[in-house]
């Protein structure tokens, strides 16, 4: 996004599967029928495989999961495979490209630990997804949040044939739900057969109230679409230094303490300043009416912004700063920013400390601390050495995290859970 709510194209780089999805609207969900065609070798001893990726949150709303689904799938379907992606319809936006995508119900937001979080709505949705998925006829069902009411845990109940594989997104100190419904939730935790997490933190969190195995396969990013050979935006190469935030405007981004420090930023910087805000939301107006008017005129709230503008923004930043406070298991937009070569000031949570070494490839300052925050950023502004050292390094970094590789762990597992459920029935 976890990134989260820039406006980006969804359209897969290779549209190569053989699986045809026939609906009258993409926010219904009904009619659905898919039509499949046996596996084929793909000339490396691994035979192509008709995956089924489920998730809540997809195009057009914004986010980490948006972001991991997709490029997932494109990397999946490159390396040979059929990928459908099954999630949610939108009531007021339908997406330009909906190849290999099948949608059910609509999709609202709701308030959820500081968030704006996606609760899939619709009539039957249990029973459409298990048709679907009967179908289908996949060999692997990939549910992320897999245990997260109404879609995922849908796919969660009613996969039944194809190997079932979970990756957890989520990270926080506690989850109601989790505590209330473990003793239901526990049976469907058992029925998954491979338990993937974004991140320890990610780990952590849901083993603390299910326990388990869980494979480490992060959140990744695109090294050649994020660059530092990316041209600058000319209207922000005006001399002035750039602050860069992308997120939407949620309570745990942090926003407000960001804005807050920009008063430090704009009395003590020897340089002008400004601050560009890429992200839009229901608490935007809120964020906006907190700028005190004396910094106004450096203060930009640019909104929601297209998939080929987005890395534009952070090739024309001199810092990028991520003040969440809390609850984010990775942070793909540390990567972005890390990718374009733009040095990172984030908070120190644990989330982050899994991305970013303090003073090795970024900075990490106290969460929910505006002095601190400004003290970190002005250090940097202060000193372009520091700037293009630590840039330098969280470039380098982010290529162990390309999509391609996030992709290769995710198939290696999908034949390792494959061969280990075949070695299974023999035993049987």
């Amino acid at each position: 996004m976890s990134t989260k709510t820039r406006r980006r194209t969804a359209e897969a780089a290779i549209p190569n599967t053989t699986v045809a999805v026939s609906r009258p609207r993409a926010d219904r969900g009904r009619h659905i029928s898919l039509e499949t065609q046996p596996s084929e070798s793909r000339g490396d001893g691994r035979r192509s495989l008709n995956v089924a990726i489920v998730t809540h949150a997809y195009y057009p709303q914004f986010g980490g999961v948006t972001e991991h689904v997709h490029h997932v799938a494109v990397e999946l379907r490159k390396r040979g495979h059929r990928v459908t992606i099954i999630t949610c319809g939108h009531r007021n936006s339908k997406p330009a490209n909906e190849a290999d995508v099948v949608r059910l119900g609509s999709n609202v937001l709701i308030k959820h630990n500081g968030a704006y979080a996606n609760l899939t709505v619709g009539w039957n949705i249990y029973g459409k997804m298990k048709r679907v998925l009967r179908e289908g006829r996949f060999d692997v069902v990939h549910v992320h949040c897999p245990l997260v009411p109404v879609l995922p845990l849908a796919a969660t109940r009613t996969s039944r044939d194809a190997v079932l594989l979970g990756t957890f997104h989520a990270s926080a100190k506690s989850n109601a739900g989790y505590f209330l419904f473990r003793p239901l939730l526990q049976k469907f935790h058992r029925r998954i057969h491979g338990k993937v997490a974004v991140s320890l933190p990610a780990r952590d969190f849901v083993h603390r109230y299910f326990g388990g195995d869980y494979r480490i396969i992060p959140n990744g990013v695109d090294p050649e679409r994020f660059s530092p050979e990316v041209p600058p935006l000319e209207e922000l190469m005006d001399g002035t230094h750039n602050i860069l935030f992308v997120g939407r405007p949620d309570p745990r981004k942090g926003l407000e303490h960001l804005i807050r420090a920009m008063e430090v930023i704009h009395a003590k910087s020897p340089s002008p300043v400004r601050l560009v805000v890429i992200g839009d939301g229901p608490g935007r107006p809120t964020y906006e009416a907190a700028v005190a008017d004396h910094i106004r005129d450096s203060v930009r709230f640019v909104g929601s912004v297209t998939s080929e503008l987005l890395p534009r923004y952070f090739a024309s930043a001199h810092v990028f700063c991520s003040p969440a406070t809390r609850n984010e298991s990775f942070g793909i937009v540390l990567l972005e920013a890390m990718a374009s070569g733009v040095p990172v000031v984030a908070s120190d949570i644990p989330g982050y400390r899994s991305v970013v070494s303090h003073k090795q490839d970024g900075l990490l300052t106290e969460a929910s601390n505006h002095e601190a925050l400004a003290e970190t950023i002005l250090e940097l502004l202060r000193d372009k050495e520091l700037r293009e050292k630590l840039g330098a390094r969280g470039r380098q970094k982010a290529f162990q995290y390309s999509w391609a590789s996030v992709a290769r762990q995710t198939e290696d597992y999908y034949f390792e859970l494959m061969d280990a459920k075949v070695g299974a029935r023999a035993r049987d």
